[in-house]
């Protein structure tokens, strides 16, 4: 079975994984080359002949120059002196890049562990890791990373005892790994796969088709697919994908248009056959499932771009031929609907509507007025967390504080048992086939690996599948804790602490920070390897689960979005007082970080507190909350963030926008901001505009620095990237903290 398909907001769709860097496979790397290699087109630009007044003696910052551009918002101006940085194909602005890159590999080059920091994170990272088996009749399929592979490989066995054998292996993509599988789906009988690649970590994908017997790639390809599922029914799979965009404008232009086809295995794209489109309304998301037994085709559409939290719902009934969709749920609200599967001709739903933790209902589409949404599961005091069938049961896990409980029930929802997990922790999976007789799930803590275990339906036992063994980590030499702090307005919020045993709270420890709170995503416990490196030398990790992420429903997620933003950045610089305050650490040890959603965490409390922090790392981040909603799926965040369109909205905004609320001739922390060449999510305009103006601000001595990696995108295309990205990252914290690796 599938697991239900809420309307996930994009910037939230593959959530950025610098707290989780277990999900990308590495090689060995050469940190530092990316600022070597510079064109003679750079070393000759105006950037690089002409110096800009540097407070620090050791810098010395391009020149970015500065244009006459003023934007007009309900009555408002408001000046874009860098608007010429989003123009995505400039030679100047490549000239632009390469100078900042040489700036600051020259400064990350000049950190005198900054190698041997490499090599551990490598020693670390490089253990084998696999994922959950997937079923299919008599085979099971699964990923491998042996340690350090870019990519990881799929494989089939016959049985669980059965030999391994490779599916399909992505390292042979591209030459220099950075070509990844994003999509990989099977068909119901196994024989067929759909596989996705993803060319230089953009969104953008390219489907083809496997066989899996022959392990042998077929004619067909599709292209300009983005924001899609592969729904397989028959002989053939819905997906979804954009009109081509203008030729040079890939990465950056508007994504509108959200189309869904039918492909037909082994015939060609012009073929496929549209299934749905609404011009009209051109910034929609359309995405199609099927149910386990592929009687049904669910369609979702969401419309974020007008402020709309929730979706609505379709279906049509494939199996009889329909080619209509009938509307479950027709009008798109703020309320999120999913279907988990069909239970013969009615459909388990699960919903926020009037139930902001959550509850399921059984749906009859043959009597559809609100007397036939039959409740089979109430809301809990708990938020819901997810929820699958497989073995004719249901499975369904909540949050408590932040931590999974998992439990039985049958499909007519009465609890048959709870799933003991090992501990306090993220559990995940639960979900597989109407037929099996057992099913796989993975748990994780920031203190234990992600294990997978086997779940025996019938006997209600859970047994140890496959465990890692880290190179050089104990988990008895760290301690977790949970802990809860008052916000500024009174609101508890909890906060996860890791460090090495025998702690001195003296106020003195190096500590990182870190924070997303948006887009309904939990920051759930997780293990990272390569975190080692930091708790090893003394750092205590903080991971704060603040307003705007979906750790307690979506009341929680709500006080954290469009007017209420402030409510998020008020809890992360709570979060740092209280450490401060419980003598944790101090201001001069204190380094925060944040990707995608959380660089614009890090950018907003880095402007208005920067004296409470020693270090920053805001990490792909919503800089230009203006502008965001105009390139490539930004739009679709605006039910999130509001629109600078609407008034009161860019009021809200402008209070806080990262690139707007710099002030000349402020002493900033050290500021390391990454992005990436490939990022067409939150493109690195956003960065670009970001780094110029606080360049030009500082008047402290810290150095305010940005990586902008090629051949990436809002992650990582690969392991060897994610490596030296981290290197970076961590080299950079702890020398402005002032601490040298023993």
């Amino acid at each position: 079975m599938k697991k239900t398909v809420l309307s996930m907001p994009p910037l939230a769709l593959i959530i950025l994984v610098f707290s989780a860097l277990e999900l990308s496979p590495l090689a060995p790397l050469a940190a530092g080359q990316e600022g070597k290699k510079l064109s003679a087109a750079a070393a000759s630009s105006s950037a690089t002949k002409r110096k800009a007044f540097s407070p620090d003696p050791r810098l010395s910052y391009p020149v970015t120059k500065k244009i006459e551009h003023v934007d007009n918002y309900h009555g408002t101006s408001v000046a874009d002196p860098y608007r010429w940085l989003e123009e995505d194909n400039s030679p100047e602005r490549a000239a632009w890049v390469e100078a900042q890159n040489k700036l600051t590999f020259s400064y990350l080059e000049n950190i005198p562990f900054r190698g041997q920091l490499a090599a551990r994170l490598q020693k670390l990272f490089n253990y084998p890791k696999y994922t959950a088996p997937m079923r299919r009749g008599e085979y099971f399929f699964f990923t491998k990373n042996d340690g350090l592979q870019n990519q990881s490989v799929w494989y089939v066995q016959k049985g669980l005892n059965g030999t391994p054998e490779v599916l399909i292996d992505p390292n042979k993509f591209s030459a220099d790994g950075t070509s990844r599988l994003a999509t990989f789906s099977l068909s119901k009988d196994g024989k067929m796969a759909i596989y996705g690649i993803s060319k230089g970590g953009s969104d953008w994908q390219e489907y083809f088709v496997l066989d899996v017997a022959t392990k042998k790639t077929q004619s067909d390809k599709l292209e300009w697919v983005k924001v899609s599922s592969v729904a397989w029914t028959g002989d053939g799979f819905y997906y979804s994908r954009y009109p081509a965009p203008e030729k040079g404008k890939e990465l950056t232009s508007k994504n509108e248009n959200h189309q869904v086809f039918f492909h037909k295995l082994g015939t060609t794209q012009s073929e496929d056959e549209l299934v749905y489109e609404d011009p009209a309304n051109a910034e929609r998301f359309h995405i199609i499932q099927t149910t386990n037994d592929e009687r049904f085709a669910i369609l979702t559409i969401s419309d974020r771009g007008k402020g709309k939290k929730g979706n609505a719902v379709f279906f049509r009934d494939v199996a009889k031929g329909d080619k209509s969709f009938t509307p479950i749920v027709a009008e798109i609200g703020d309320d999120r609907y999913g279907v988990i599967d069909n239970v013969g001709d009615k459909f388990l739903i699960e919903t926020n509507h009037y139930a902001p933790k959550g509850r399921i209902f059984l749906f009859d589409p043959k009597n559809p007025d609100e007397n036939n949404w039959k409740e089979v599961l109430p809301e809990k005091a708990e938020p819901l967390q997810g929820a699958a069938t497989a073995g004719g049961k249901l499975f369904v896990t909540y949050l408590k504080d932040v931590t999974t409980r998992a439990y039985v029930y049958s499909l007519d929802g009465k609890l048959e048992n709870e799933i003991k997990l090992p501990g306090l922790g993220a559990a995940n999976g639960f979900g597989g086939r109407t037929d099996d007789k057992f099913i796989f799930y993975t748990f994780t803590s920031f203190n234990f690996p992600p294990t997978i275990y086997k779940y025996d339906i019938a006997t209600k036992k859970s047994t140890l599948f496959r465990q890692p063994e880290i190179p050089g980590f104990q988990a008895t030499d760290y301690q977790t804790k949970q802990v809860f702090y008052n916000s500024k307005d009174g609101t508890s919020v909890p906060m996860f602490l890791v460090f090495k045993k025998g702690l001195k709270l003296d106020g003195n420890n190096p500590t990182l920070l870190y924070g997303y709170g948006g887009f309904n995503v939990v920051q759930s416990p997780s293990f990272n390897s390569l975190r080692i490196a930091l708790l090893e030398q003394g750092v205590v990790y903080a991971s704060a689960n603040m307003r705007g992420g979906g750790e307690y429903g979506e009341k929680w997620h709500e006080a954290g979005t469009k007017l209420k933003k402030q409510n998020v950045f008020d809890d992360f610089v709570a979060a740092a007082e209280y450490l401060i305050a419980n003598k944790y650490t101090s201001s001069e040890k204190l380094a925060i970080q944040g990707g995608s959603n959380g660089g614009l965490l890090v950018g907003a409390v880095m402007n208005q507190r920067p004296e409470l922090f020693k270090v920053a790392i805001p990490q792909v981040g919503v800089m230009d909350m203006l502008r965001f909603h105009k390139f490539t799926i930004g739009s679709n965040w605006i039910a999130d963030y509001g629109s600078s369109d609407k008034p009161e909205e860019f009021k809200a905004l402008y209070a806080y926008s990262p690139l707007h609320n710099i002030k000349a001739g402020g002493k900033y922390p050290a500021t390391l901001i990454t992005t990436a060449d490939h990022d067409d999510r939150v493109v690195p305009a956003h960065s670009f505009k970001y780094v110029s103006a606080l360049q030009a601000a500082q008047a402290g001595a810290a150095p305010i620095l940005i990586r902008i990696d090629t051949k990436s995108g809002h992650g990582a295309s690969n392991t060897k990237k994610a490596i030296e990205t981290t290197a970076d990252i961590y080299s950079f914290i702890l020398h402005n903290l002032g601490v040298t690796p023993k």
